[in-house]
């Protein structure tokens, strides 16, 4: 699909369940942003999802690998979203532990940002997180993006705050 130094991306297909269930069975990745683990059916309808949203929109969840190992890093992904009835467009990432601390967060959200408004014309788009996943908020930072609002959402049955950033295409120019 698109590159960075140290990365690619790929569109996520079934077979790769087994990457999948790496990053969506891990409590300490899941927990802290998703709220929830996922067992191997909801593995599956979501990797349904995701390639509907390839057909819909032309993007969503890639998987992501390093360049010289072919390692699975992690997924990073440009989604449709909507946030008190109002849709966005979202870019979010979930990173391996092992592969954390390596700078490949921001690589890859940097190819993600550059990919965004060049290949898909967005004109904008936000991240959204919890207060404490302090990384995320970095990460947000260090793409230029701002704080724009936030918001108490439903995570599983459990009310939780979400900050949002944003950052237009004109911001980058």
């Amino acid at each position: 699909m698109f590159k960075t130094d140290r990365l690619y991306f790929e569109e996520i297909t079934i077979e790769n369940f087994n990457d999948l269930k790496t990053i969506l069975q891990d409590e300490t990745l899941m927990l802290l942003g998703w709220g929830k683990i996922y067992s191997d059916n909801d593995v599956t309808q979501w990797i349904k999802k995701i390639t509907a949203q390839y057909k819909s929109h032309g993007y969503s969840y890639w998987l992501v690998k390093k360049r010289e190992t072919n390692q699975t890093v992690g997924i990073m992904g440009l989604i449709p979203t909507t946030i008190e009835n109002t849709p966005y467009n979202e870019v979010a990432y979930i990173v391996k532990k092992e592969f954390q601390g390596q700078g490949l967060a921001i690589e890859g959200m940097i190819g993600l940002k550059e990919y965004a408004f060049s290949q898909f014309n967005l004109t904008s788009f936000i991240a959204q997180f919890v207060p404490e996943n302090i990384s995320s908020e970095k990460i947000a930072q260090k793409l230029g993006m701002t704080y724009q609002f936030s918001y108490v959402r439903d995570i599983n049955g459990e009310n939780r705050k979400h900050l949002v950033y944003g950052i237009s295409k004109k911001e980058t120019e």
